[in-house]
């Protein structure tokens, strides 16, 4: 018996440790690229210690990368490798490459597929205007300002949406909106028409369209958006190149 507890410790230890890892890499952004063992710890709240050694171990295993000599840390290559085997064995990605060729076909724009990593919505493959190759990337963008990243979080817990929104909402040109009382109204008027609309919020001058993908749970876990030039998709195209859209992220939705 005595023995059957000790394990029981060490495993219910084990479990800590790699939660408190677990933490240690989720407190890493795009906007928080490297940090400083203060910080980590600053951002988990675990001690300088704990987070020194845990930290010494993710960058053992190739999980964090340091910074020459110096006490910083940033994301380790192996959790692009591991990233990269997660996408091209996902089935949202195998199931929407089709759909997303056949949309850029038919709409003459740039066409985006993008998953939610919790944060912002993460670009998983691309389909360029006027015939341009495929592309299959892992690229991060802002989840409040972009139509795929509204179109996404309009469907999400208030709670989740609740919790951008204390995260703070980044000004990326003069129409990001940057408040939270006005973001909720607009992804209350998302969820209503089914689709979400960027007026040159992440980037001036640039218009896009996104609407939601859900998976089998019923969840919007994706989205796809459309998007191009301010003055070649023009505002009074946005309605007829949203159905165009919606039907094809459902198509979407039913392949998962």
């Amino acid at each position: 018996m005595k023995s059957k507890r000790g394990s029981g410790r060490r495993s219910d230890d084990s479990v800590k440790s790699l939660a408190k890892m677990v933490s240690i890499l989720d407190a890493f952004s795009t906007s928080r690229r490297s940090m400083s063992l203060a910080e980590i710890s600053a951002a988990t709240g675990l001690p300088r210690s704990t987070a020194h050694r845990l930290a010494a171990s993710l960058r053992d295993a190739g999980l964090l990368d340091q910074e020459g000599h110096r006490d910083r840390y940033r994301l380790g290559i192996k959790l692009f490798e591991y990233g990269n085997t997660a996408l091209a064995n996902l089935d949202l990605h195998r199931e929407a490459r089709p759909f997303v060729d056949a949309l850029s076909r038919i709409s003459g724009h740039l066409v985006n597929l993008a998953v939610f990593d919790g944060r912002e919505a993460v670009v998983v493959h691309r389909v360029l205007a006027e015939g341009g190759t495929p592309l299959t990337l892992i690229e991060a963008a802002p989840i409040h300002c972009t139509s795929t990243g509204k179109a996404i979080l309009a469907f999400q817990p208030v709670a989740k949406i609740d919790a951008i929104i204390a995260d703070g909402l980044k000004r990326f040109t003069d129409t990001t909106i940057t408040d939270g009382r006005k973001l909720k109204t607009e992804l209350k008027l998302i969820r209503a028409r089914g689709y979400a609309v960027d007026e040159g919020e992440h980037q001036p001058g640039i218009r896009c369209v996104g609407a939601p993908i859900r998976d089998r749970a019923g969840r919007v876990i994706a989205g796809m958006s459309v998007s191009g030039p301010a003055r070649q998709l023009k505002k009074d195209q946005v309605g007829e190149l949203a159905k165009i859209l919606v039907h094809h992220s459902e198509l979407v939705t039913a392949k998962l």
